[in-house]
């Protein structure tokens, strides 16, 4: 059997799961989030103990393989609910930087125009650009929601936007992200 499929989550407190049909609901302090899962695989709530088991139907490969994917995704959604998810960028370069104007969030990284982004509902955008910036200060905000694919998914696309190059490591990147940098190009002999 799939180890992280048969390994019960647990349900902390202030957070309800309930079951209609194949629908999974997670409702807490941060949100309600859903999911419909297969019906290769089964969910059962049990309240005494306050938490939820996912089970297999049979051992096909299909089964076998959705079996712990439910369960990580029933166990994100608990995480995403109760504490939120989080993910830190930085943009680095002369001259880079972003700006968060209500719904929209606009990133400046060396094209002919700002790449703007509209912020999908349940993400939260925080933009910590220091005042004084030095030319190795890096502008820096982060993405946070209950959503764990939604938060991913975002910081991933505004990444795509710009990725980090390798010569000067410009661009956007996760924090605490190593750019394997290379050697510029050497100057040639003065031969004639």
């Amino acid at each position: 059997m799939s180890r992280i499929g048969r390994t019960p989550i647990a349900i902390p407190d202030g957070v309800k799961v309930s079951l209609a049909g194949r629908t999974v609901t997670v409702e807490g302090k941060l949100g309600k989030l859903s999911i419909e899962h297969r019906p290769e695989v089964s969910v059962e709530v049990e309240e005494p103990g306050k938490v939820v088991r996912v089970d297999r139907r049979d051992d096909e490969r299909l089964s076998r393989s959705l079996h712990g994917l439910t369960r990580s995704l029933i166990n994100n959604m608990v995480e995403g609910v109760s504490n939120g998810f989080t993910k830190h960028l930085e943009v680095y370069g002369v001259g880079y930087g972003v700006q968060l104007q209500g719904e929209k969030f606009s990133v400046t990284a060396g094209l002919s125009h700002p790449v703007v982004f509209d912020v999908p509902a349940g993400l939260e955008l925080t933009v910590t650009t220091p005042q004084a910036r030095g030319d190795n200060e890096p502008a820096r905000f982060s993405v946070k929601g209950a959503d764990k694919q939604l938060v991913g998914e975002f910081a991933a696309r505004v990444r795509r936007c710009r990725p980090p190059e390798p010569y000067k490591g410009k661009g956007v990147r996760y924090a605490g992200e190593r750019i394997i940098r290379k050697v510029g190009k050497a100057l040639a002999g003065a031969g004639g």
